[in-house]
């Protein structure tokens, strides 16, 4: 379990990115729900949480690749496969992400900067 930030400081419609190995981001959709899937996009090295977030889904910033963040399975060309999702909590104000059994080598996140 991973600390993230509290949720306060995670506005609705935001993402914040970890710089774990490898990064992971979290969403908050415009309706507060918390999602986080690995960050860089399955098409080309790009970051997700610098992409434009509607619903439950993400656009890629640099092919407009998109993704849904509860299954990470992309939902348009040019991305074809998903990216990995990781479960999130969140305890006494506090957001967690959970990654994937054996997804993250060094579990020691520096938060960098929210998007849209």
């Amino acid at each position: 379990m991973i600390p993230v930030c509290h949720l306060d400081d995670l506005p609705e419609g935001e993402a914040v990115r970890l710089s774990t190995q490898p990064p992971i981001a979290i969403f908050r959709t415009e309706g507060g729900a918390l999602y986080a899937i690995d960050d860089t996009c399955s098409h080309q090295d790009a970051s997700l949480s610098e992409g434009w977030l509607e619903d439950c889904r993400v656009e890629c910033p640099l092919h407009a690749a998109s993704f849904d963040l509860r299954t990470g399975q992309p939902t348009c060309l040019p991305a074809r496969r998903p990216v990995r999702t990781h479960l999130v909590t969140v305890d006494d104000g506090v957001v967690h992400v959970h990654p994937a059994p054996g997804s993250v080598q060094a579990a020691e996140p520096t938060q960098e900067g929210t998007a849209a």
